[in-house]
């Protein structure tokens, strides 16, 4: 593979305890502002970008962040790319809605480098069944557990559009693939973009694979592997603050117990009268 075609780490620090879906409306309603921003130099900006918020049951929420020519052209959306066409949001819907997926918000389009965006959300029962809704085939997912880990396993396939004509696209616009982990990441395949040495995580537990749009137009390889731990962070986060919290009562107590046996033999501690 060459190395435009090579995948990419962003190390990022993130605890996910819960689902995107029980946050209140208002951090979601902020990380679709964030994207929505990403044009105006506050992130990095992605042409398609595919973000999966896993969970330990292979249940996920998928949010898709994308310029409607890129899924035309890489999803075989039926939209129309013109920037100042119609958008229609429930074509969207019906493009995603699929047994087991449940299309949660199509947000209203934003403009960057002369397209249009938007950001669609999606509840997966299933992330092994996803391939099987259009706009992600021909891709494979696999969710494999085992008694202590679990694998999780993408592979993307050929773009399954049609040409979408001169939309200003220079070939050397990003398109990012991340797995957002409910645990500890025990080993994963993300390769650095440069040049392709592994690519790092650092504290988070995110996972971005990352190509050209120019190699995913041509349906260079892309296969995700990575295997974390089968229990989450938040419930080993609650038992180590649990088992905190007991020591630091059970060694207050003690402390107390003992400034009493001490204020006693001082005599500062009354005893009480004799009967």
């Amino acid at each position: 593979m060459s190395e435009s075609g090579r995948s990419v780490a962003v190390s990022q620090y993130i605890i996910r305890p819960v689902r995107l879906r029980q946050l209140p409306p208002l951090l979601v309603a902020a990380a679709i502002a964030s994207a929505a921003c990403a044009g105006l130099g506050f992130g990095r900006d992605y042409e398609y970008e595919e973000q999966i918020y896993l969970d330990l049951d292979g249940s996920a929420t998928v949010i898709v962040n994308a310029s409607i020519a890129a899924l035309v052209a890489l999803r075989g959306l039926d939209l129309n790319p013109d920037p100042n066409a119609r958008f229609d949001p429930g074509a969207v819907r019906a493009a995603y809605a699929a047994p087991g997926v449940r299309v949660g918000r199509v947000s209203r389009p934003w403009s960057r480098h002369g397209r249009r965006f938007v950001q669609v959300r999606l509840d997966v029962d299933d992330i092994r069944r996803l391939g099987a809704d259009p706009p992600f085939a021909p891709a494979t997912f696999r969710f494999t557990r085992s008694d202590d880990t679990i694998q999780y396993e993408e592979t993307v396939g050929p773009p399954t559009g049609r040409p979408v004509g001169d939309v200003g696209w220079t070939g050397g616009e990003l398109v990012a693939f991340r797995a957002h982990m409910p645990s500890r990441v025990l080993y994963h395949n993300v390769r650095n973009l440069a040049d392709g040495s592994p690519g790092d995580i650092g504290r988070g537990n995110i996972l971005s694979w990352e190509q050209t749009l120019k190699d995913r137009l041509r349906g260079a390889p892309l296969d995700m592997d990575a295997r974390i731990e089968a229990s989450s962070i938040l419930r080993t986060t609650l038992w180590l603050f649990g088992v905190s919290t007991v020591a630091a009562l059970l060694l207050l107590a003690g402390w107390i117990a003992w400034m009493v046996r001490r204020g006693r033999k001082s005599g500062l501690v009354a005893r009480p009268p004799a009967a």
